[in-house]
């Protein structure tokens, strides 16, 4: 099984990241700002979507996944309490709204209303599997 490393830089690449991280459990203590380098990371188990091959499987497989974005200005979070460190967040999405260019904010929305704003100098963000994979407990599903 390959492990993907992305690489975004505009809008329609953090689109591939967020094909590839719906879906995505992260610990509310695996986020973090590192202001001093103007970084913000996140930790996560990600559905690995990409396995499947169009084939219908029960379960599927997760994988231990970093990403980071950087040349972070500053972060908002809404809907959950940042210090519980060990909450769980469902990934849904990720996505860049141009403000000023190529300024804007990254908008990481979770299930339940969940939400994390980035606002950024410009769009850079990476997106690395860690090597570790295991079969999932069920795969996702989303209503139609």
């Amino acid at each position: 099984m390959t492990d993907l490393k992305l690489l975004a830089l505009d809008a329609e690449d953090l689109d591939v990241i967020s094909a590839t991280t719906q879906d995505a459990v992260v610990r509310v203590g695996d986020m973090g700002f590192a202001k001093a380098d103007s970084r913000f990371a996140l930790l996560m188990n990600r559905y690995a979507w990409e396995v499947e091959g169009g084939k219908a499987t029960k379960t599927g497989t997760r994988k231990r996944a970093a990403l980071h974005f950087d040349r972070v200005q500053t972060v908002k979070a809404a809907g959950f309490d940042t210090n519980a460190q060990e909450g769980v967040l469902n990934l849904l999405a990720i996505r860049f709204t141009e403000t000023d260019a190529p300024a804007g904010h990254v908008d990481l929305t979770f299930a339940g209303g969940a939400t994390v704003r980035l606002e950024v100098e410009c769009l850079e963000a990476r997106m690395a599997d860690l090597g570790a994979a295991w079969a999932a407990k069920t795969k996702p599903e989303h209503a139609a």
